[in-house]
């Protein structure tokens, strides 16, 4: 007897095109700890300043593998589809921001993708 399987729900997330952007961030060596908790407090703020922006997390590195080649700092916005994220790009608060960072970054990697469901 074959076993038929129902596909699963999406999740509003998928439903509803949320895409999710991911970076890593290497500060460089010479960017005093404090300072780079103030600039993560300025980043933070832009979930309340742009509007296209859903959410706004942060970790840092907590691996025991030693891995990480120097990305201590991890950060996921959602936006509610890939529009929110060219919203985001031009909005004045996120240039601003991104002018004050930039000085301070070693080296980024971003992805940005968008929800999906993986069924075996």
């Amino acid at each position: 007897m074959e076993e038929v399987s129902r596909p699963k729900e999406k999740t509003m997330e998928e439903v509803k095109g949320f895409v999710r952007r991911v970076l890593l961030f290497k500060f460089k060596a010479e960017t005093a700890p404090d300072h780079v908790k103030q600039l993560i407090k300025d980043y933070s703020n832009l979930v309340n300043l742009v509007e296209s922006l859903k959410t706004w997390h942060m970790g840092k590195d907590a691996s025991i593998e030693n891995l990480h080649e120097g990305f201590r700092h991890v950060f996921e916005l959602t936006f509610e589809d890939a529009e929110g994220i060219a919203a985001y790009m031009v909005h004045p608060a996120h240039l601003e921001f991104h002018e004050q960072i930039s000085p301070h970054l070693e080296k980024i990697v971003m992805i940005d993708y968008k929800l999906t469901s993986f069924h075996t």
